[in-house]
Order: C-alpha cells, then structure tokens, then sequence
C-alpha cells in the first residue's frame, strides 16, 4: 500500500529506472568469498550473495534504496531476490553470529526479533530481550510467521542450510523482504569477520563497519606475526567421541586456520575437509596420543567429566598434563556458547587466546577470553 500510495503521489515526476548493474563503485572485500557490495553514485546498493550455504548452487541479489528515493525509482523487483528501504529500523536475524555486528554497529536497539532467543549470550541483547523489546520466535527452520507479520520488521536476516525454509517463503509473499547470510560458510578467521562490512549498508554505517574490521584485521594479524616468533610448536588434538565417531576440524577449516596461526602444528592439517571430519577412537589415539595440547574436546568443560565419560581418554598426554582448553563453559545466563556467536566477530581474541595457551611467553598478560581449561 505504502508503494501504491507513493506511485500514485508521484506520478507527474520523473522517475529514476533502476537498472540492474548500477555500479561505479565497488566496496573492498579482502577476506570474505561469499558477498560482494556494488554502489552507484545515486546511493544505491547492491548486495550479491554467492554462499548462503555451502553447496549453493545459485547466488542471490538484494538492492537496498534509501528511503528518501524510493518514490521517485521505477522498481523491477524480478532482477533483485529483496528490494530494501534503508536505513531499517526494524530487522529480525537468525543466527547469534548476527548479533555482534549489530551491536559493533551501534545498531542493537533496532533488533526485534530472534528465534530460540536462550542462545544469545550478550548481556546488552538479553536485556532487550527481558525488557520485551526482542521478541521469541521459536525455531528457525519454523519460525513463527505470525509473530513476525506482526512485529513488522523491514527485514528478516535469514539463516539456511538448503534455501528450502517454507517460512521464509511465506514471509516474501508478505512482502517482507528476505536476505540471506553466508558468513558461517567462510573457511578463514578474517572471512568470517569481515560479515560485518554486509551489515553494514542496511544501516548506512560502512565507514564504520570498515573502521571496526580495520581494526580487528590489525589486531589478528599482529598477534600471527607474533605467533611466528615462538621457538617451539606445539602438536594439538582436538575435537571428542560421540556415539563412537571422533568428530574433528578439517585441515581446511577455520579453526585449523586459528592453529596454525598460533604456531602450532595441528595433527590433521593435511586433511581436506573445510567442515569436521569423523574417525574412530583408534585412529585419532594412533596419531593423537602424544600430542601437547588437547582443545575443543566437545561439550566437556572438566577432566571428571571426560574421566566418567570413556576411560580410553585417560591415555592421552593432554589428559595426563592437563594440557586441555575449551570454550563450552563460557556461557551466557541462559546456556548459549559465547564462543558460537561472538568468536566468528572476534577472531583476534580466539588467536591470542591460543598463542597464550601455546606460548604463555608470548602474550604473559593476556587473560583467556573464550578458552579456559578443564576443572
């Protein structure tokens, strides 16, 4: 109605065709593989992203108008998957990750709503959601339709392993604007973080979002520079049983990335995998048994828990030096994992925690952010 109401107020002016490759400038994208950013001197943007999961065999592009010029531009919603008013004052996002660039952009206020909200570990976005502001709604693959119709938002940011999520389709035939977010699918550190720059144009904040990645981009490779300085590396072992299967990074993975830019040799480096890989218990004591460092063993936050769990654990150098870190008892007041929604943000905190971990001569005065060892 709001567009009808417009067109019809606006019909003796000209209006502006919005074609669909406006480009005259594009946004430096270092790291990230999965979204490219395209302006035009008008102040349209174009988002185009290539990997919303892994596997995707289509991209999507979204155009985002400012407010002021709506009116006056000719829409052809066929070329583009979501045409966005911005700034959005109203947003719901999908995924914790999503939550810290909202919040680094100074823009937390304008969440209202989340699905399964007990995971969000942010003290600033839990009180929002205690104070009513942050809506629940419900899970993501069935997300509440109802609830978010009603809250109106200009913008849901969607989350998906397939693009075949019926909810975010009864959403668009709402005419509520639907974009996808692939920063899970990244492989490195820095591609990961460098999300931020993706939302950044929904909220006219791009300087700053380059500033806060600017920043963080120091900080992480500052603190690889170091790393290389240690005179030893140290073997690590991660990962855990379950239902007898040792799930582990891949040595294409971002947290195989995080260990070798520590400066220390993980055991299954030469893997393929950019996601975990699964082996039996005998094959990862086999090449595992020696190792300096155990991290990342699953869900246990203490060695009586591992204990209790399989005795064969105990066999482990790790275990029996207590050489054994992990970020699963670092929660929020409602149990979400601090490290799943802020360490994609912050890959420089998880980098000097492991170089502190690694080489506790290296950063003496640094305090473990997300890893801490075993009880």
């Amino acid at each position: 109605m709001i567009f009808l109401i417009s067109f019809v107020s606006c019909k003796d002016e000209k209006k502006e065709s919005l074609p669909t490759l406006p480009v005259t400038q594009t946004s430096t994208i270092n790291y990230a593989k999965g979204f490219s950013i395209e302006k035009s001197d008008s102040g349209l943007t174009i988002i185009k992203v290539a990997s919303p999961w892994p596997d995707a065999k289509t991209a999507f592009t979204y155009a985002l108008i400012p407010k002021k010029k709506m009116a006056a531009m000719t829409l052809n919603k066929d070329e583009y998957d979501a045409v966005v008013a911005v700034p959005v004052e109203r947003i719901v996002v999908t995924s914790t990750t999503h939550i810290p660039a909202l919040e680094a952009l100074g823009v937390g206020n304008r969440l209202v709503g989340f699905p399964n909200t007990k995971y969000i570990s942010s003290e600033a976005t839990r009180k929002r959601i205690d104070a009513g502001q942050v809506k629940e709604l419900g899970n993501n693959e069935a997300i509440n339709t109802e609830m978010v119709l009603e809250l109106n938002p200009e913008v849901v940011v969607g989350f998906g392993v397939d693009g075949q999520n019926k909810a975010y389709s009864t959403l668009q035939r709402a005419n509520i604007s639907v974009v996808y977010n692939g920063d899970w699918t990244e492989e490195t550190p820095l591609g990961k973080a460098e999300w931020i720059k993706f939302f950044a144009p929904f909220f006219n904040k791009d300087v700053k979002a380059d500033s806060i990645f600017k920043g963080i981009k120091t900080s992480y490779l500052e603190a690889k520079a170091l790393a290389k300085t240690a005179n030893k590396k140290p073997t690590v072992l991660s990962g855990a049983l379950y239902k007898d299967v040792w799930y582990l990074p891949g040595g294409n993975s971002w947290m195989a990335q995080f260990f070798s830019d520590a400066h220390a040799d993980y055991l299954w480096t030469d893997t393929q995998e950019t996601g975990s890989i699964s082996l039996s218990l005998e094959s990862v004591f086999e090449k595992g048994k020696l190792a300096d460092f155990w991290i990342s063993p699953a869900q246990f936050t203490s060695y009586k828990a591992i204990q209790g769990a399989n005795r064969h654990y105990l066999q482990f150098d790790a275990f029996k030096n207590q050489n054994i870190y992990s970020y699963a008892g670092n929660t929020g007041e409602t149990g979400g994992v601090l490290y799943y929604e802020l360490a994609p943000q912050r890959p420089d905190l998880v980098l000097k925690d492991l170089i502190h971990i690694f080489h506790p001569e290296l950063l003496p005065d640094h305090e473990l952010f997300f890893f801490k060892p075993l009880d």
